[in-house]
């Protein structure tokens, strides 16, 4: 259904080729710079389709500035609608809406529960969110008039600070202080691990910085890749038949592959948050 509606997309706005392909190519700021005294500049920003934002603004405008949050603030604000309506109208014997998000959570907590054991009930809500969160900011991207915010590195950063602050959140509240400051320095126990702490410290605390940009990049750089290529594919598709009310749908075989990418990367983005989590439980805890 999703390709179908696509298809119908790409025809409508095969109608429109110069300026599809002016968008595509990247080229709907080259009349701003001209303004601004640069002349013949070109614009760098990565090709993306045009969204519902952009072509109601037509690529200006204070919405058009803020289009990633603005989905990233839909794409909540619809999951916690569902949630309210799951919620309020649940049964004892589900219905067909029901019973689909029920089998959605269920397999995400026995999901978490291979990794984190009897600690995945206490996670799952936060890792089950952030995973759907993520996958569905992928999705829309692939939607016609869609915009993915897993494009933005803002959006991504901020949900990698998140998933930091909640871990070392963790680590404080599981293992105290003391214990929190003991799991940085190596957990040292004999007089050589005591040595090493000048050196494990330090290592340890960059590892903890770096888990929040590499979380960030991992998901931006992916997902922006993939709205990328499936723009450059339909441009293609519009360009060969420019003068024809039909283009070439060049880009269904990549449409799959986008689904499957983003899903993978919101999960690869879930399972590394819930090692993350797992790392900062007490060992005694999350051994099984």
């Amino acid at each position: 259904m999703l390709v179908y509606y696509t298809h119908l997309l790409c025809m409508a706005l095969a109608k429109w080729g110069p300026i599809l392909i002016a968008m595509v190519a990247g080229d709907a700021g080259t009349d701003h710079a001209a303004d601004s005294g640069h002349g013949g500049g070109h614009d760098d920003t990565p090709p993306h389709l045009p969204n519902l934002i952009g072509m109601l603004t037509g690529g200006h405008g204070f919405l058009n500035d803020w289009v990633n949050i603005v989905f990233a603030f839909a794409v909540a604000i619809s999951m916690c609608i569902i949630a309210l309506i799951v919620y309020r109208k649940r049964q004892m014997i589900p219905g067909p809406f029901q019973n689909a998000i029920e089998m959605l959570v269920e397999g995400m907590y026995n999901f978490l529960t291979t990794i984190l054991g009897k600690e995945a009930r206490k996670y799952t809500p936060f890792l089950g969110t952030l995973f759907f969160y993520i996958l569905i900011n992928n999705w829309i991207g692939m939607i016609p008039l869609g915009h993915s915010p897993s494009t933005s590195l803002n959006v991504t950063a901020s949900m990698a600070i998140i998933v930091f602050l909640y871990a070392q959140y963790t680590g404080i509240r599981r293992l105290g202080i003391g214990g929190y400051f003991d799991h940085l320095a190596g957990s040292p126990r004999d007089v050589v691990s005591y040595c090493m702490i000048p050196l494990m410290f330090p290592l340890h605390l960059i590892s903890e910085l770096a888990k929040p940009l590499s979380l960030s990049l991992r998901l931006f750089g992916n997902i922006t890749g993939e709205d990328v290529l499936i723009a450059v594919f339909v441009g293609f598709g519009v360009a060969i038949l420019a003068f024809s009310p039909v283009g070439i749908p060049l880009q269904f075989p990549f449409y799959f592959l986008g689904l499957l990418l983003s899903t993978v990367q919101a999960l690869v983005f879930a399972l590394l948050s819930t090692v993350y989590i797992l790392l900062m439980l007490p060992h005694e805890e999350h051994e099984h």
